[in-house]
């Protein structure tokens, strides 16, 4: 069946996500985009397996209400443990950063030593690990959980000494291992982007999934013909005159509100608090 995309669903555990849809915007400015945040439960990188994936079904049937054609997990804890559940359970298509950062990699890496960088959860899950070496067969994967930098984005301490100083401590493994490229393997990370290429040289390529992924999906509406499980996706070319940029939290959003217009660059306007655990 065809599946023309007219609106786009992104979730996150909370703020991060909205890395991930600043660049959806960017790349698709026509483009109507609604944001679940679900910051009543963040974060989702310290939680079970079977937590994660329950949560992340919530936020997925909670977007289908809305309407959504496509669904972009922004969470790299629910990329690496719900994305095959998320696949069986709806019949729309469902992509996740963790695919798009690591063909990104593959595609720049020259030594086939890649770093990887993200929560405990994400990198136990090995997901990162295993999607590059599918890609490209006996690549070296260092991974490193870097806890700290979430709570130093959120508070705005992204260029200064305290960030340069953590950044060197969590890095220095990376370096050693002389990775020529690195995946910010969680949504708040490009925040620090211009820290962490400083304590890692101008040798070292970012990967910024929310990039990637961006131009995934742009590939998808608008470049060659893709199929996904469920279906071949049909360019969708309609131009909408004012985009509708919807957000939705599952807590306060005084914070989501603050930090959050941080993550964009604009002021976000009116966030609606919704309960996202009953059918």
């Amino acid at each position: 069946m065809d599946k023309e995309i007219r609106l786009i669903g992104v979730f996150d555990s909370g703020i991060g996500g909205l890395t991930v849809f600043k660049e959806l915007n960017r790349k698709l400015p026509e483009m109507r985009i609604v944001y679940l945040g679900d910051t009543a439960r963040v974060p989702y990188g310290v939680k079970s397996k079977e937590t994660v994936v329950r949560y992340s079904m919530e936020a997925a049937r909670f977007l289908t209400r809305k309407g959504v054609d496509l669904i972009v997990v922004a969470c790299n804890t629910s990329s690496a443990l719900a994305m095959d559940q998320l696949r069986k359970s709806f019949d729309i298509p469902i992509i996740g950063v963790i695919e798009a950062g690591a063909r990104r990699a593959c595609g720049l890496t020259r030594s086939k030593r890649i770093g990887v960088i993200g929560t405990h959860a994400t990198v136990k899950s090995e997901a990162y690990r295993n999607e590059i070496q599918k890609i490209m067969p006996g690549a070296d994967v260092r991974q490193l959980a870097c806890p700290l930098f979430v709570p130093l984005v959120e508070e705005g301490w992204t260029d200064n000494k305290i960030a340069r100083n953590i950044a060197e401590v969590y890095l220095d493994e990376l370096k050693r291992a002389d990775v020529d490229t690195l995946i910010l393997g969680c949504t708040h990370y490009p925040l620090l982007k211009k820290t962490i290429a400083e304590v890692m040289g101008a040798g070292v390529k970012l990967i910024d999934s929310a990039e990637s992924i961006a131009d995934d999906v742009w590939q998808m509406l608008y470049g060659s013909e893709k199929r996904e499980e469920g279906g071949q996706i049909k360019n969708s070319l309609q131009s909408f005159s004012e985009p509708e940029l919807r957000f939705y939290v599952t807590d306060s959003t005084e914070r989501f509100i603050e930090v959050g217009s941080v993550f964009l660059g604009f002021e976000i306007r009116n966030p609606q608090i919704v309960d996202i655990t009953g059918e």
